[in-house]
């Protein structure tokens, strides 16, 4: 028996958003070398030999530069796996997710 007599139970409206995006941001330091830059960009970020070079030579120049955009958990892990691989190869290489 239907105890709602007659009456149309609404869903609550939800709200679909995107997900917050962060860009992940390479670390220019004085150790770390311009090949093992290039293979953390190739292997981690999947780019193009070409696009590595060319984000390599931004952090080279300007200090720092982006290696992608992600939500927050992808950026993270991403971060997270730049750094233990440098470390792994006797690196100083930092990585920081910002808000993008």
């Amino acid at each position: 028996m239907d105890q709602t007599s007659g009456a149309v139970k609404e869903r609550p409206k939800t709200e679909k958003r995107d997900p917050e995006m962060y860009q992940v941001v390479l670390l220019n330091d004085d150790y770390t070398t311009m090949e093992f830059v290039i293979h953390v960009l190739e292997s981690i970020f999947q780019k193009s030999p070409a696009e590595a070079y060319r984000i390599m030579m931004q952090v080279h120049v300007n200090g720092r530069g982006v290696a992608g955009v992600y939500p927050w958990e992808v950026a993270e892990t991403k971060a997270a796996s730049v750094v233990d691989q440098a470390r792994e190869a006797g690196f100083p290489l930092k990585a920081v997710a910002e808000p993008a």
